[in-house]
């Protein structure tokens, strides 16, 4: 089992950025293939971006250019950096681990665990 916490989130003008960063603890860090998710209220969860083993990424098409989605193996950390944002973009955020690490999974059932979520606010 994997805990994961995630920090980073706040209160952004629009325009600006923020780096949301996910600890891992538990077992390896590198046996998973990384998300992140956000979640409106009364919504359903959505895929953000992905990243794998080997550092293939995918993204969302509404943050792609925007959003970049990386991971530390030495600190067992996966960051999402946030540029451009929108108040389109205000929600809680949700980092998840994927058992298969050499996925790239968009839907949120591929993932096993999940962190707590981090709010991200955008004043327009």
């Amino acid at each position: 089992q994997v805990q994961l916490v995630e920090s980073g989130g706040g209160l952004v003008q629009a325009g600006g950025s923020l780096r949301l960063s996910c600890a891992a603890s538990g077992r390896t860090f590198s046996n998973y293939a990384m998300g992140w998710f956000r979640q409106a209220p009364g919504k359903e969860r959505e895929f953000v971006a992905a990243i794998n083993w080997s550092d293939n990424t995918y993204y969302a098409d509404s943050v792609k250019g925007r959003f970049t989605i990386s991971r530390d193996y030495a600190k067992s950390t996966v960051y999402l950096q946030m540029n451009s944002l929108t108040p389109e973009d205000a929600t809680v955020y949700y980092c998840a681990a994927n058992s298969n690490l050499y996925q790239l999974r968009s839907g949120y059932r591929s993932y096993d665990y999940w962190g707590q979520g981090t709010q991200v606010t955008v004043s327009s």
